[in-house]
């Protein structure tokens, strides 16, 4: 029995050798090396316009192991039209960034027909080494429309109208507009009304087709007593291997306008007189209300035997579209016209006449 329980011993013994081991003091087995390669640019982005063409993108954090990058990367540009892909710039950024390279396009890109040109990014390791190209952006490479010649700017009351020297057919004008006067301060939400216009984007770009043939564009998205700054560009819209693309020209020098509002309401239609007889005389006036946004009121005009016209509401504006007249005679016989004037104190021709007479008692 004791040579037993020494073999049993024993075994433990060998057990508990192999568990020390096959413990956390053991190296596993060999890891790689990290080739520590910078992520691949995902979302890089390209525009042309006229024959620049702009790229923008955002750098990495991290290299392909998911360690954070802790130096200036190593970034080359390529365009490929076909067959390989042609260097175009070779920069250092941060990792993080946000990349951007703008560049003309040579030549041989910038001239001939509508065809598709690529480009793409590559980040690289100090051995040179990388995961791989980005994304392609593509734009369209040939000939750009020309530059729009002899742009004008004319406030009117339905917008402002731009204007210049028609040549060619174009598909579309976009229009590049900034806000050039600061936006009022904004009041908090309860003082401002559910009926508060939203504040006035800074700049805004309007792709424009109507009229563009014509050589004209009206922009009514605008509020008077703002000043705008606009640069106009022809735009072709093209399916270059079966990928609708568009073809931007060449940005116009900037047209500056102010939006003042110089213009009358539209004059009140629907004018209509009413007599009333008894001891008192009198004639109600009704019309349709105006629609202008920043109508103030109305005035009342009287004349009699084609006499001169006289006011007779006041020298404040009327709020509401009627008016009494207690001040007539019986048997007399009266013309009224009516005005509307707005905010700015500018008032609309006459409306049409109305003509009443005053029965007698």
């Amino acid at each position: 029995m004791p040579h037993k329980f020494a073999g049993a011993a024993l075994a433990a013994a060998a057990l508990t050798a192999g568990l020390l081991l096959a413990g956390c003091g053991t190296p596993g087995a060999p890891q790689p090396p990290s080739l520590n390669l910078p992520g691949r640019v995902t979302g890089l982005k390209a525009t042309r316009t006229g024959n620049q063409v702009s790229l923008a993108w955002t750098m990495p954090k991290k290299n392909t192991d998911k360690l954070l990058l802790k130096s200036n990367v190593a970034v080359r540009v390529c365009r490929k039209e076909a067959g390989t892909c042609v260097l175009a710039v070779e920069l250092a950024l941060a990792p993080g960034a946000e990349g951007a390279f703008t560049e003309t396009l040579p030549a041989a890109l910038a001239t001939g027909a509508p065809r598709a040109l690529t480009y793409f990014v590559e980040l690289n390791n100090h051995n040179g080494r990388s995961a791989g190209l980005s994304n392609g952006a593509v734009v369209v490479a040939g000939e750009a429309p020309a530059t729009l010649s002899g742009v004008k700017a004319q406030v009117r009351k339905d917008g402002i109208v731009l204007r210049w020297t028609a040549s060619g057919g174009t598909d579309a004008i976009r229009l590049h507009r900034k806000l050039l006067t600061p936006a009022p301060e904004t009041k908090p939400k309860a003082q401002q009304g559910l009926l508060a216009p939203p504040p006035e984007p800074a700049e805004q770009n309007l792709l424009v087709e109507a009229g563009a043939a014509a050589g004209r564009v009206l922009d009514k998205d605008i509020r008077f007593g703002q000043s705008y700054e606009y640069r106009l560009q022809r735009v072709a819209r093209l399916t270059v291997d079966g990928e609708k693309l568009e073809l931007a020209g060449p940005l116009t020098e900037p047209v500056r306008v102010a939006a003042e509002d110089i213009f009358p309401p539209a004059a009140p239609d629907g004018l209509a007189a009413v007599a009333n007889a008894g001891a008192e005389p009198s004639i109600d006036l009704s019309w349709q209300p105006g629609t202008e946004a920043d109508l103030a009121g109305y005035a009342v005009y009287r004349r009699e035997n084609g006499g001169a016209w006289q006011r007779i509401s006041g020298a404040q504006p009327l709020v509401p579209p009627a008016f009494h007249d207690a001040q007539v005679q019986a048997g007399h016989t009266y013309s009224y016209a009516v005005s509307a004037i707005d905010q700015g104190g500018h008032e609309s021709t006459q409306s049409a006449e109305a003509e009443e007479t005053v029965p007698n008692p």
